[in-house]
C-alpha cells in the first residue's frame, strides 16, 4: 500500500516530467494525487521542498536501476564501463522516459543560488563522478577526461532525447561513448 506522502511525490513527479516544474501549481498536484494543499505541506513543507525531494527520488532510482544492470550483467569493470551506455540507451528509448531531472530542472531555474539549481548542479556531479568511479575501476589512465566526456555525451544525447523523442540521439552517443572509452583504455 502506498502512503499518501509517496503518492504526492509520485504524482508531482509525473507532472513535473510531463507538464514542466513552473507549469505544475500545487492545485493541480493535491487535485490529481486526490488530497489537499494542507496534507501536501504537511509533508513538504513548500512546493521548493516537494521538487528537491522528487529530484532526489528520481536520481536515486536511476542510480539504483543503472546499479543494478551494471552488477547483475557485468563482471568485469572494464565490461561494466563498455555496457554503461547499452544501458542508458534502454532507458532512454524506454516509454516511461521523460527526461532527466536534474537536466530539466536546472533549465527550469538557471540561477545558480536557487537550491533546485544546485540540487541539480550536484546531481550532474554525482553522475560524472559515478562514471569517475567506473573509469577507476577499469584502470583507464585518465579516468577524470573520460568520465567529463561521458558525461557530456550523456547529458548532450539525453536533452536531445527530450526535445525530440527518437531522435537517434542516444544511438550516436552510444557509438561516441564507445570509441572514447575503447580510446582510453589503450593508453
Amino acid at each position: 500500500m502506498t502512503s499518501l506522502r509517496e503518492k504526492i511525490l509520485t504524482t508531482a513527479s509525473n507532472l513535473f516530467q510531463t507538464q514542466g516544474i513552473n507549469s505544475t501549481g500545487v492545485d493541480t498536484i493535491v487535485a490529481v494525487a486526490g488530497t489537499t494543499k494542507m496534507t501536501l505541506y504537511k509533508y513538504f513543507g513548500s512546493k521548493e521542498v516537494l521538487i528537491l525531494e522528487v529530484l532526489k527520488q528520481g536520481h536515486q532510482d536511476f542510480q539504483n536501476w543503472l546499479n543494478d544492470k551494471l552488477s547483475s550483467n557485468t563482471k568485469q569493470p572494464s565490461e561494466k564501463l563498455q555496457k554503461l551506455f547499452d544501458y542508458i540507451e534502454e532507458w532512454v528509448t524506454s516509454p516511461d522516459f521523460h527526461g532527466v531531472g536534474f537536466i530539466k530542472a536546472s533549465a527550469e531555474f538557471p540561477q545558480e543560488d536557487n537550491p533546485v539549481h544546485q540540487l541539480s548542479s550536484q546531481q550532474s556531479q554525482q553522475f560524472k563522478q559515478y562514471i569517475h568511479h567506473l573509469a577507476t575501476e577499469a584502470n583507464i589512465k585518465d579516468a577524470e577526461g573520460l568520465s567529463l566526456q561521458l558525461s557530456l555525451i550523456f547529458e548532450g544525447a539525453v536533452q536531445a532525447e527530450q526535445m525530440k523523442r527518437g531522435s537517434g540521439a542516444i544511438k550516436y552517443a552510444k557509438t561516441a561513448a564507445k570509441i572514447l572509452i575503447d580510446g582510453a583504455s589503450e593508453h
